[in-house]
C-alpha cells in the first residue's frame, strides 16, 4: 500500500457537487476554501452549491426515491457491509484526511473512523429487520395489519466536529430504511463527507440516493431553505447549534416534516464524595478531551463535591497541563487546534470572562504563540455560577470546577440549564447512581465513564438539545413511517 501523506489524500478526494451520481461544478464556477486549522492556510477548494443545484440534488433524490424503496432489505444491508469494510481498510486514509481539514490528532481521527464505520455494520444488520406486526381486533370481526415504509427524501445538515461519524450516523439508516438523501456537509470539513460519497459509490449505491452539495457560510440559507420548504422532501435532519436547530424547524414545519435534531449541549460531570478521585479524572479527561472538547457531548461544567474539590483539580490540572499541543499529523501531539479563529477566540473570551468573576486558573489559560487556532489545556478552580461558561457551550480544551455539598444542590445546578444532551456522575453508590440518573433532564447518563456514545446505543437529547434518537434499535426509525392497514373478514 502506497504510504498516506497530506497531498495524496487531498488529491484522491473529488471537489466537486454530488448529483444524480456525476460529479460537477458549481452553477456559477464559485468555490469553498478548505483551511488547515494548525496553519491557518488553505489545503484546497471545493465546489459551491447555487440554488439550482440544490434543487437538482433534490431532484436526483426525489427520482431514485421510488426505486430504492423497492430494493430488498437484504442488498441495501450488504451495501452498508461492504462500505463498513471498505472505510476499515482506508482508515489510514480517512484519518488523514479528517485531521487535515478539521485539527484533530490523527489518534483522535482513527477513533473517529472506528467509531463512524461502525454504524454502517450497525444499520447493515438492522436493514433486515424491519418489521411491522398482525393482530386480531378486540371484537374479532377484523384483522390489524401495520407495516413500516421509508420517510422518503431526506435533508441532512452535518457538522465539522466528527466529519465522518455524523455523516454516517445518519445516512446508514437512510440507506438501510430506504430513504434517499441530500446531504450538505459542513464548509469547513466537506473534504471527508465527499470521500464518503466516493466509496459509497464505488460499493454500488444507485445514482440518486446520495447527493452531496456544499455551500459557502453566506450561501447556506439560500440553498437550503427552498428544499426545506419543497412539498417533495420528507424528512430533515441536522447536528449543530441550537439556534440553528430552532431556525430550521420553523422552516419545516410549513411542510409538516419529519425531524429529527441534535443540537447543542452543557454537559455537567458529578463527583460525588464517595467517588474513585482516580476514575473520576480519568472519566474527566475522556469527557472533556475528546476532540479538544469540540464535542456537543464534551464536560461543560465540573460539579465536585467540596471535600474532593481540590484533590480532584489538581490531579486534573497535572494531566491537562502534561498534555502537548501541536499539528495533529504529528507523533507525539496530543491536543491540536480549534477548527477556526471564530472557535479560538471564543474560548478565549469565555476564559477572561470567568477569571474576571473570581475563577482561579491551575493551568493553562492562555492562547499560544505561532500559527494555527490552539488554546491551551486550561483547567479553572472556584468558577462562579454566573460565570458565561456556566451557561454556554465552550467548545474548547477548557475544565471549569465548581463545588457542592449536597446532593440535591449537585442536581439542581446540573439541572439549570435549557440543554439536556448528556451528564455523567461518578460515585461508588449503586442507589445514588440510579436515583442521581433518574434526577438528571438529560437524554443520556455516563455512569463512572467519560464516553457514552456508541452505535448500538440511542443518542439524543431532551430540552433545547433536540428530538429524536440516532442509532441504536431506536435509529431507524427516525426514517420509517407506520402504515396501518385494516382488514375486514
Amino acid at each position: 500500500m502506497a504510504a498516506v501523506t497530506q497531498k495524496s489524500v487531498i488529491d484522491s478526494v473529488p471537489k466537486g457537487l454530488y448529483i444524480g451520481g456525476q460529479w460537477r461544478d458549481g452553477g456559477d464556477g464559485q468555490t469553498i476554501a478548505v483551511d488547515d486549522p494548525a496553519t491557518g492556510k488553505a489545503l484546497t477548494h471545493v465546489a459551491a452549491a447555487t440554488v439550482a443545484d440544490g434543487r437538482a440534488a433534490l431532484d436526483a433524490a426525489v427520482a431514485a426515491q421510488a426505486d430504492w424503496a423497492r430494493t430488498p432489505p437484504r442488498d441495501r444491508g450488504e451495501l452498508l457491509r461492504a462500505a463498513y469494510e471498505r472505510i476499515t481498510e482506508r482508515a489510514e486514509e480517512f484519518a488523514m484526511l479528517m485531521t487535515l481539514e478539521m485539527g484533530k490528532t490523527l489518534a483522535e481521527s482513527r477513533g473517529e473512523v472506528a467509531y463512524g464505520a461502525e454504524f454502517f455494520r450497525w444499520f447493515s444488520e438492522e436493514a433486515v429487520r424491519i418489521s411491522g406486526r398482525w393482530s386480531t381486533a378486540p371484537n374479532g370481526a377484523t384483522r390489524l395489519m401495520t407495516m413500516k415504509q421509508p420517510v422518503g427524501p431526506t435533508l441532512m445538515i452535518t457538522p465539522w466536529n466528527f466529519p465522518l461519524a455524523m455523516g454516517t450516523r445518519k445516512i446508514g439508516p437512510a440507506i438501510a430504511a430506504g430513504c434517499t438523501m441530500v446531504v450538505k456537509p459542513a464548509s469547513q470539513t466537506p473534504l471527508t463527507m465527499l470521500a464518503l460519497a466516493d466509496l459509497l459509490r464505488e460499493c454500488g449505491l444507485p445514482d440518486g440516493v446520495l447527493n452531496v452539495v456544499m455551500t459557502t457560510h453566506e450561501t447556506t440559507g439560500a440553498v437550503m431553505e427552498p428544499l426545506i420548504r419543497d412539498p417533495r422532501l420528507r424528512k430533515l435532519t441536522f447536528t449543530g447549534s441550537t439556534p440553528v436547530g430552532r431556525s430550521l424547524m420553523e422552516q419545516a414545519s410549513q411542510g409538516i416534516l419529519r425531524v429529527s435534531m441534535e443540537l447543542g449541549g452543557n454537559a455537567p460531570f458529578l463527583v460525588f464524595e464517595d467517588a474513585d478521585v482516580d476514575q473520576a479524572v480519568d472519566g474527566a479527561m475522556l469527557a472533556k478531551m475528546r476532540n479538544m472538547g469540540e464535542a456537543c457531548t464534551a464536560a461543560n461544567r465540573f460539579y465536585v463535591h467540596e471535600s474532593l474539590a481540590d484533590e480532584f483539580s489538581a490531579a486534573l490540572a497535572r494531566r491537562m497541563g502534561a498534555l502537548t499541543l501541536g499539528k495533529g499529523t504529528k507523533d507525539g501531539v496530543d491536543v491540536g487546534p480549534l477548527v477556526d479563529e471564530k472557535a479560538r477566540d471564543k474560548v478565549s473570551a469565555l476564559v477572561a470572562d470567568a477569571v474576571a468573576k473570581g475563577a482561579k486558573v491551575l493551568v493553562g489559560g492562555s492562547v499560544p504563540s505561532g500559527d494555527g487556532w490552539f488554546y491551551e489545556p486550561t483547567v479553572l478552580a472556584d468558577v462562579p455560577t454566573d460565570a458565561d461558561m456556566a451557561r454556554e457551550e465552550i467548545f474548547g480544551p477548557v475544565a471549569p470546577v465548581t463545588t457542592f455539598r449536597t446532593d440535591a444542590e449537585a442536581i439542581r445546578l446540573a439541572n439549570d440549564t435549557e440543554y439536556g444532551l448528556v451528564a455523567y456522575l461518578f460515585t461508588k453508590d449503586l442507589s445514588r447512581a440510579i436515583t442521581m440518573s433518574e434526577a438528571l433532564e438529560y437524554g443520556m447518563v455516563g455512569v463512572n465513564q467519560g464516553i457514552v456514545s456508541n452505535p448500538a446505543a440511542p443518542f439524543g437529547g431532551v430540552k433545547a438539545s433536540g428530538v429524536g434518537r440516532e442509532g441504536g434499535f431506536e435509529g431507524i426509525d427516525e426514517y420509517l413511517e407506520t402504515k396501518y392497514v385494516g382488514i375486514a373478514l
